[in-house]
């Protein structure tokens, strides 16, 4: 194949690029132009026909205003004569031209007075017109207006009723001549040609500029823009639309715009012909292209020109590459040409002297990462260790108890046992809570609730909870009690709490806890002190991390079980869903404070308290509880602990399973207990709904599950169900199941 020199190639490049860039610059510029023009021709024909829609309603609506004034005028009344009213239909007359005859009925339908410019007035003529259509629609309270009809074949008119003004009945009808909505019509104009008409449902001219066609009751109804119209018909006053393709009486082509008059079920057009609308597009397209020919010349020139200018610099950029790409990193490429050629041949050489620096630091960094990953592996390794060491201690003293619980023989031994048992299990489950907890942070399935509420009942709520702990241990814990209302989430505020009150319980031997809140500006500052061991300095960042637990010196606490050190670790994330900071403060051997501000809230949006459960739902006895867990051992132990409590309990390893158990009781159950992962790939957001389905009624439930993602709490939330996450202990069971039982007698969902 025949190599072409490069100057050739760059030039005809060059070239043709330009070219194209004048070409598609000029296509560009000329559809934006009659983009721009349609855009103006169509809001100059909306706003024209809204104009005229408008002129059009008002002229019928002073016609209107007029009967009202003439009926309230004279009102009529018991005994009186109609020639004091007639005088005032002879002024109406005078000051509305278009008014040709106006009749009074009386609420009967009978007329009373007729005036009119065409023939005799009659008075008192006793005809009834009470099956007139405008009769009934005005004695309904309504305006009524007739379709336009022609007189004599000639002109059109409009007949309207309306109920009179005086409100005692009666009823005014007027004919209208339409052809003084000329004058309405005739004063819109449009560029040279362009001109406004009126229609009616039937697609007949009821105004045009030209009167002869009005007067020859020309149809119009085959227009491609009056068929539009008509399509569009009921659209409200002043609503437009805009055809581009129409055409006039005598098939020209036309742009035009339609507004509607709903009450009068008319159409006003505005149309002008398109040769004129698009005369200015025509003008810029011929200047447009003398103007592309010109610069497509010089393009081509340019392009020569600037390809000659182009081989020298790029003949030297490919002699450094090639350097480069030898391994020859120390060539530096020369190009003066002053332009970005000069510009590319500094990064050429900067880049070379990077690539040197690379291949002399790669080595260090590669040392340095593997040196990371070593570190990260064996942080991994330390909090494993940690959290196996501190699940093993209670797994280890359940199996040591249930081994003497085996051969224990006196009630008093195994109420003993029962107690450690018991213990072993409450530690087991506060420390899987903690990682829980972590684990749901983590995943984005905790969601923050914004409500106003009183911050009193929740330090009321502490104080209740960790008064006989702290009496217990022998130190003293006061909560001064605030009245003030704050806007957050009082639930994550509560565990933020919980967490700092039991941690500085754990951590204090003498004095006290004092937990007590201060007004700042628009925040209420809520603090936890202590008199325990307190915090170096050096180590108050770390008590934030997950499984980092300071160590005592004092021997007493040896032996002691202080958690996985995940307390503080889970106020810091909760305290950033709240959108605040957790401040600590600490003294070694004197103390520590821990404090965190929430925004204020207003006592008006407080939620009243909850009832409190009835006997009945508190006892739990004789509420029906289906239990559905694809585990036979878990839904064994589940129901002979609601059992325990006097419920009464079904059993299902399935949705079908249970829906079949349930056909043969005559008592749908009260309550629902679902694990969410069943076996088959069956969840229990859908086995609740199938078992609802069946039963045909809402069934409050409770979903249990190992899983924290927010899929599965977005799942639960959308069929009302509360979630609990395993292990689950049976107070808390017990908890929500009276809320939720609460919540379902009167009504309500529970949040999930």
């Amino acid at each position: 194949m025949k190599r072409r020199p490069i100057a050739t190639r760059y030039a005809a490049l060059v070239a043709a690029l330009l070219s194209v860039a004048l070409l598609a610059s000029g296509a560009l510029e000329t559809w934006s132009s009659h983009r721009d023009r349609q855009a103006i021709n169509e809001a100059l024909l909306r706003e024209k026909a809204q104009s005229a829609a408008l002129a059009v309603a008002h002229f019928v609506e002073d016609v209107q205003r007029s009967l009202d004034w003439a009926t309230l005028a004279a009102p009529m009344m018991t005994g009186d004569t109609p020639e004091r009213r007639r005088l005032d239909f002879l002024k109406l007359l005078r000051l509305e031209p278009a008014i040709t005859t106006v009749t009074l009925l009386d609420a009967n339908g009978v007329e009373q007075l007729r005036v009119s410019r065409i023939a005799a007035d009659r008075l008192g003529s006793g005809i009834d017109l009470s099956r007139d259509p405008g009769f009934t629609a005005a004695r309904a309270g309504r305006t009524y207006f007739s379709s336009v009809y022609f007189v004599a074949q000639t002109e059109p008119y409009l007949t309207i009723a309306a109920p009179s003004a005086t409100r005692d009945g009666s009823v005014v009808m007027a004919e209208v001549n339409l052809k003084f909505v000329w004058n309405v019509v005739a004063a819109i104009k449009l560029g040279a040609t362009g001109y406004a008409y009126v229609v009616d449902a039937q697609g007949r001219l009821i105004s045009h500029p030209d009167i002869s066609l009005v007067l020859q009751m020309s149809d119009v109804s085959m227009l491609p823009q009056v068929q539009a119209a008509a399509a569009l018909a009921g659209d409200r006053l002043g609503v437009t639309a805009f055809q581009a393709t129409a055409r006039n009486l005598d098939g020209s082509p036309v742009i035009a715009a339609h507004a509607a008059i709903a009450s009068l079920g008319w159409t006003v057009f505005v149309e002008q012909p398109r040769a004129e609308a698009l005369a200015p597009l025509v003008d810029s397209i011929v200047r447009t292209g003398l103007i592309l020919a010109i610069a497509l010349a010089l393009a081509v020139a340019a392009g020569v020109v600037a390809a000659r200018k182009m081989v020298a610099p790029i003949v030297e950029l490919r002699r450094g590459v090639l350097r480069f790409g030898s391994g020859d990193l120390a060539h530096r490429i020369e190009v003066a040409s002053g332009d970005e050629l000069e510009d590319l041949a500094t990064q050429f050489n900067a880049m070379a002297a990077q690539l040197r620096q690379i291949y002399a630091d790669l080595e260090r960094r590669v040392s340095e990462r593997t040196r990371d990953l070593d570190v990260a592996n064996q942080a991994k390794s330390r909090f494993l260790a940690a959290a196996s060491h501190d699940l093993r201690q209670p797994m280890h003293a359940l199996a040591m108890f249930v081994g003497q619980l085996n051969v224990s023989c006196t009630p008093a031994e195994r109420a003993v046992l029962t107690k450690r048992i018991e213990a072993a299990v409450a530690s087991l489950s506060e420390l899987l809570d903690q990682l829980l907890d972590l684990s749901k942070l983590d995943a984005g399935a905790v969601q923050v609730t914004q409500q106003a509420f009183a911050i009193g009942d929740t330090l009321n709520a502490i104080e209740t909870h960790f008064a006989p702990l702290a009496h217990a241990k022998g130190i003293e814990l006061r909560v001064r009690i605030s009245r003030t209302s704050l806007r957050s989430d009082p639930a994550l505020v509560h565990r933020i709490l919980l967490n700092l009150v039991a941690n500085a319980i754990r951590y204090t031997e003498r004095g006290g806890v004092l937990v007590g809140c201060r007004t700042r500006g628009k925040c209420l500052r809520i603090a936890v002190w202590d008199t325990g061991r307190g915090i170096p300095h050096e180590r108050r960042d770390d008590v934030f991390r997950e499984f980092v637990q300071l160590g005592s010196h004092d021997p007493r606490l040896a032996g002691q079980s202080g958690g996985l050190g995940l307390g503080l670790a889970i106020v810091a994330r909760l305290a950033d869903l709240l959108g605040t900071r957790i401040e600590l403060r600490s003294t070694v051997g004197r103390g520590s404070m821990f404090a965190f501000e929430l925004p204020l809230g207003a006592k008006s949006e407080l939620r009243p308290q909850p009832l409190a459960a009835p006997l009945w739902i508190t006892s739990l006895r004789g509420v029906f509880v289906l239990v559905v867990d694809d585990d036979e051992v878990v839904r064994g132990a589940t129901c002979g602990l609601l059992e325990s409590w006097g419920c009464l309990t079904l059993a299902a390893a399935s949705g079908d399973d249970a829906i079949v158990q349930l056909s043969a009781h005559d008592r749908p159950p009260e309550l629902i207990i679902c694990d969410y992962r069943l076996e088959a790939g069956e969840n229990g957001v859908d086995t609740l709904a199938r078992v609802r389905s069946a039963i045909q009624d809402f069934v409050p439930a409770i979903i249990l599950t190992a899983d924290v993602s927010a899929v599965v709490l977005s799942a639960a939330q959308a069929i009302g169900a509360p979630l609990l996450h395993k292990p689950v202990s049976p107070v808390k069971l017990r908890a929500l199941l009276t809320q939720v039982l609460l919540r379902g007698s009167a009504g309500e969902r529970i949040p999930a």
